[in-house]
């Protein structure tokens, strides 16, 4: 479905009173979480109910949900059944997210040519597909939209640099109409790299997701320090952990948390300090049975350690 159909089918299921979603409702349902809440990142693509009861059953009250199975049936159908389970499950979205299409490769010598919004000649799908995932976000009732951006360059006169600034505004633009922040999921830039892109696009409503474990598995940051630049602009959060990269080609490798380089309850006390009240959302890149014992153990370890943290 393309973008003129989606937003037609859209306007019609509006205007039957179908879609009751709106920025303030959305607002209103991430505003009743607790400070720096626990949440899931789950992808909802092909088993809608029973991934949304798995957050429920788990012990979540939100989730972040991770939408690139739906890129092209971005469908108010589909909308009205994720909001409908989101309400049946007492669970709420706090952000949704798409990096593709394709092709995209997560290392260090392709991922500069196929992550993000860098590449030029993937720039103009990634901006649709994420134009179609503000809208949809919009229709469920989700203030959120973040991606990838990519290895946004560190030299500001690079000639990629200037079409990858209006590249983030055109989708902070149209997540702007609709209601919602833009985020910047951290890892492929520099913090610095990421805090001047931020100045340079301008748009009050552009902000970072903070993935703890992706800088370090990047090698760009520790993420401890890494708040002391982005902190103010972080509205999401990504907890994971991992390792630096030793192999020049390959990416960090993400371990269960506890077992990595993250100091959580550092990185959560400045985020804390700095006023986030948003939600801490785990990510854990296992499958399966492993992945559901791997989030129990990790829900139980950052329990303690936000207790401490808000206490």
């Amino acid at each position: 479905m393309d973008r003129r159909t989606f937003l037609s089918a859209a306007s019609a299921a509006v205007a039957s009173g179908f879609i009751r979603s709106s920025a303030l409702a959305a607002e209103a349902r991430a505003g009743s979480l607790k400070p720096m809440a626990l949440g899931l990142l789950v992808s909802p693509f092909g088993a809608p109910e029973a991934t949304i009861r798995r957050v429920h059953d788990l012990g979540f009250s939100n989730c972040f949900l991770s939408l690139d199975g739906y890129i092209g049936k971005f469908t108010p159908e589909a909308a009205t059944e994720i909001k409908g389970l989101l309400d049946k499950y007492e669970v709420v979205a706090t952000t949704v997210e798409v990096v593709g299409p394709a092709p995209l490769e997560w290392n260090f010598l392709k991922g500069p040519t196929t992550i993000g919004l860098v590449p030029p000649a993937m720039r103009a799908a990634r901006i649709d597909a994420l134009r179609q995932a503000s809208d949809f976000a919009k229709l469920v009732g989700i203030g959120q939209v973040q991606t990838h951006c990519g290895f946004i360059p560190e030299n500001p006169t690079d000639p990629l640099y200037q079409g990858v600034a209006e590249a983030i505004r055109a989708v902070a633009q149209h997540c702007h109409d609709n209601g919602q922040n833009f985020l910047m999921e951290t890892g492929q830039e520099t913090p610095t790299t990421m805090a001047r892109a931020i100045r340079d696009v301008n748009m009050p409503n552009l902000g970072v997701g903070l993935d703890t474990a992706n800088l370090i598995l990047y090698g760009k940051a520790n993420p401890v320090d890494a708040v002391d630049i982005l902190g103010p602009h972080v509205r999401s959060i990504h907890a994971k952990d991992g390792n630096w990269p030793t192999d020049p080609d390959k990416l960090g490798e993400e371990v269960l948390i506890g077992r990595g380089l993250v100091d959580f309850r550092a990185v959560f006390s400045k985020l804390y300090r700095l006023g986030y009240r948003g939600a801490v959302t785990i990510e854990r890149e296992t499958s399966g049975p492993q992945q559901i014992e791997d989030v129990r153990q990790e829900k139980l370890y950052l329990e303690k350690v936000l207790n401490e943290v808000l206490a």
